[in-house]
């Protein structure tokens, strides 16, 4: 189901944007959701190959500034003099200097949800691909290397147990998919948690266990769905990945900031962990270009390139999701706005 409906790009006088402004697309963005905005008399700067160093001199006059993975520090905030709102087109906002953009009356908005989908299908795709060796599979056939005795080892999904760490909007999509896979899915339990969390908990028969190295110690697979700040940073750690069973998959479609890689390369060799990596510390800002990644090239890794996010069902619903930001913005009601 589409989070944000499509009348409102096919009909954009239904959401009406009362003043105009002068935005900066630093990332890609769909072209009928710039018509939209430019229909309604905003001046639209659309430069989707902008780096964190090409950013500054960009942002000198735009009041507004739509990035997906662009890095806005500091710098980028003082240049932009007149810049009122940075809007991150998807959830994580932890490339943003959400602080200091509040000291400078700057208001950081974003998209949360939008994209759970188009995650949850990844890591559903990611658990699949390492059960069965697809890739190992793919690239013996495309050298002429039949080795039907090396493949026919996968375990299957039906039965296994998933740990989740993160039960928002993506973490809830993908204990839905895996359950219709037959998978036993757990989380950890929090007095913490919202009350609508713990009902969704209740209502799909998700088992809430009692401690992290519970779930660790029983879970076939252990997939993170959190945010990257001080709490998380490096979570996965060698105590963590000891609790782990041997040759369980671990899977990271979060931040890359979330694992320590050299720990995961031990656990790789010496207990055969398995894993399924959509992000990695210090990976590119950019679209392309040259990485070297000990993790990436690890025989018992399946990566992908931070590509979680980017079908076009999701970016679709993405922008839908900015236009509905800067709407609320110009209304003076700012629309999941991270640093008031």
């Amino acid at each position: 189901m589409d989070l944000f409906p499509p009348y409102f790009t096919t009909f954009p006088f239904l959401f009406p944007l009362p003043q105009a402004m002068k935005i900066l697309i630093a990332d890609r963005f769909p072209e009928t959701h710039r018509h939209t905005l430019t229909v309604a008399g905003h001046h639209l700067v659309y430069e989707p190959n902008l780096s964190a160093d090409t950013l500054q001199q960009a942002l000198r006059g735009p009041e507004a500034l739509i990035v997906r993975s662009t890095k806005v520090d500091a710098a980028a905030l003082d240049a932009g003099a007149d810049l009122k709102l940075v809007i991150r087109a998807g959830a994580g906002t932890n490339t943003i200097d959400k602080t200091h953009a509040a000291s400078r009356g700057v208001r950081v908005c974003n998209v949360p949800g939008a994209n759970s989908i188009a995650v949850a299908e990844l890591v559903i795709g990611l658990i699949i691909a390492i059960d069965r060796s697809l890739a190992d599979n793919i690239l013996d056939l495309r050298n002429r290397r039949w080795n039907k005795k090396r493949y026919s080892k996968g375990r299957g999904l039906y039965g296994m147990s998933l740990g989740l760490l993160g039960l928002g909007a993506i973490g809830l999509a993908v204990a839905h998919r895996a359950q219709a896979l037959g998978m036993r899915v757990c989380v950890v339990a929090k007095p913490t948690r919202a009350e609508s969390a713990k009902a969704a908990i209740a209502d799909r028969g998700i088992v809430a266990l009692a401690s992290m190295p519970e779930l660790l110690r029983g879970s076939d697979v252990v997939s993170l769905h959190l945010p990257a700040n001080a709490q998380t940073k490096q979570m996965v750690d060698a105590e963590f990945l000891a609790e782990m069973k041997p040759g369980a998959m671990l899977i990271n479609t979060s931040r890359g900031e979330l694992v320590d890689e050299a720990a995961l390369l031990h656990a790789m060799d010496r207990k055969g962990i398995r894993a399924g990596l959509d992000v990695y510390q210090h990976e590119p800002t950019h679209g392309e270009g040259e990485f070297t990644s000990a993790l990436a090239n690890h025989p018992n890794a399946h990566g992908t390139h931070h590509i979680g996010a980017s079908t076009e069902q999701a970016q679709n619903a993405v922008a839908d999701g900015v236009l509905r930001v800067i709407n609320s913005f110009e209304k003076g009601e700012p629309l999941y706005c991270v640093n008031a």
